[in-house]
């Protein structure tokens, strides 16, 4: 019996922390085994804070993977919001010692003392990618999560942080509400600056290319150098490296488990698919020669030249395509595991967005509910890099006090 818990429960995280406004939700346990409780640094009830660590606010903070590299990065996040529970709930699990609002960021005023730190140096978001996915072309115009960016501006006029990140994806850099964006933080004094960004050229074993807009105070933005894949850097991580030491046979631990309910026509299908980077096109010849064709979707068969990471595997000497919300769904993309007949784990998934095996994903939540908060967070390497990037400037100009 497992004996050691952490309480999560989001009245008593109100009451400890003296923070208003958090949505009631029901007590959890999750096993300390499972769990990445970060110590309560002494100033969380204070007003000071320590002279020699930036500070950030955290919004549209996921599970929390923007934070973790900031964190990584020296910085004190002091405050978060997250409108979706489960991701909330994973936040709290990781953060407990960050204030956390559950709440629409639409509907947030910030008058409250506990988002206004003594001194705001970083005020960062993930803003929702699915209105500027190319994968939600037809519906993405209708979504009304495409002008949350103005409620950032509103969020940026009010706190006035020293500088300012939004990420999202690649071709949110071109769109109109980037636009909007970049024109109201410039009246508001900030240089603006924008940046593609791919995951694997900063140590994350997965190509993600992300846009990021950013602003700073006082002078232009700089941005990360890569540290990784150049001829003078380190080598791109791999599915392999990243994938070390996991059993290849999921055991169960910490979301290391097998998709449930595989269909029997889903196994074959597997099987048929060659090992390290095998494709369904190769999936598709084998099961013709086994007299099998028949369990080759009819649309499988064409569209060479759309999706055709459809059910393929992926190869271990190779950093791993973007992980996206639905990558334990092999039907979705190259999620096949490279020489296993299964898709990858949410456990591995974590692990090539980054995501160290410490950082505690609740199993009292659906693999759906999970999936959804890795495959949209920020890679927390890459959002270290940037986090960096920037505290070089921010204490270049704070001067001696913070060096």
């Amino acid at each position: 019996m497992v004996t050691n818990f952490c309480l999560v429960y989001s009245n008593v995280v109100a009451t400890q922390l003296e923070l208003p406004g958090l949505v009631p939700g029901p007590v959890h346990l999750v096993p300390r085994a499972s769990a990445r409780l970060a110590p309560r640094p002494s100033w969380v009830h204070r007003e000071e804070l320590p002279r020699n660590r930036l500070v950030a606010i955290d919004l549209f903070a996921g599970c929390g993977g923007f934070s973790l590299g900031l964190e990584m990065a020296g910085y004190a996040v002091w405050a978060a919001c997250e409108v979706d529970p489960f991701a909330a709930y994973t936040y709290r699990c990781n953060f407990p010692h960050v204030r956390l609002f559950e709440a629409d960021i639409r509907e947030m005023t910030y008058a409250q003392t506990s988002w206004r730190p003594p001194r705001l140096d970083l005020l960062v978001a993930g803003l929702p990618c699915q209105p500027f996915s190319t994968l939600n072309r037809h519906r993405g115009a209708r979504d009304a999560r495409r002008w949350l960016g103005l409620d950032f501006l509103r969020a940026l006029d009010a706190l006035r942080p020293r500088a300012f990140v939004i990420e999202n994806v690649a071709t949110y850099a071109r769109s109109h509400e980037a636009d909007q964006l970049r024109h109201g933080a410039r009246d508001l004094g900030y240089h603006v600056g924008v940046s593609i960004l791919d995951s694997v050229d900063f140590g994350v074993a997965q190509r993600r290319r992300r846009a990021f807009l950013a602003g700073s105070l006082g002078e232009p933005v700089q941005w990360p150098l890569p540290s990784h894949g150049g001829a003078e850097e380190q080598p791109h991580i791999t599915v392999a490296q990243a994938l070390a030491g996991l059993p290849l046979i999921p055991n169960g631990h910490a979301w290391h488990s097998s998709r449930p309910k595989v269909k029997d026509s889903s196994l074959v299908r597997y099987r048929a698919v060659p090992r390290d980077g095998g494709d369904r096109f190769a999936m598709a010849a084998h099961l013709d020669a086994d007299d099998l064709g028949h369990l080759v979707p009819v649309c499988w068969r064409g569209h060479r030249r759309v999706r055709t990471d459809v059910f393929g595997r992926m190869w271990w000497d190779r950093p791993a395509p973007t992980i996206r919300t639905e990558f334990y769904k092999p039907e979705k993309g190259r999620y096949l595991h490279p020489t296993e007949d299964r898709p990858i784990t949410l456990r591995e998934g974590a692990r090539l967005q980054s995501f160290p095996d410490e950082f505690a994903f609740p199993t009292d939540m659906t693999m759906n509910q999970v999936a959804r908060q890795i495959g949209n967070a920020v890679p927390p390497l890459l959002a270290r890099a940037v986090g960096t990037a920037l505290a070089s400037a921010l204490r270049t100009r704070r001067g001696r006090a913070l060096a």
